[in-house]
């Protein structure tokens, strides 16, 4: 483990957790690696959501009546 790593106490459901181990173990990596791994992938995914919100906010704004109209206007309702 890395020296600078920092120590956390997380409680998993109990299911959760027997799954957790069981792939620790079939995986030969830590509980440690495959939770680090999890939280970066989780907090990319954040990264990419909120680069596709700024490349969108200069799209006009659609109510929902308006999108209603647009689709029957369209055929698709």
């Amino acid at each position: 483990m890395n020296e600078t790593a920092k120590r956390s106490t997380i409680y998993f459901e109990p299911r959760l957790h027997e799954a957790l181990r069981l792939k620790s173990v079939h995986s030969h990596r830590s509980v440690s690696e495959l939770v680090n791994d999890a939280v970066r992938n989780a907090l990319a995914e954040d990264q990419e959501d909120l680069a596709a919100f700024e490349e969108r906010a200069a799209e006009p704004l659609l109510s929902y009546e308006e999108l209603l109209n647009d689709l029957k206007a369209h055929g698709q309702i």
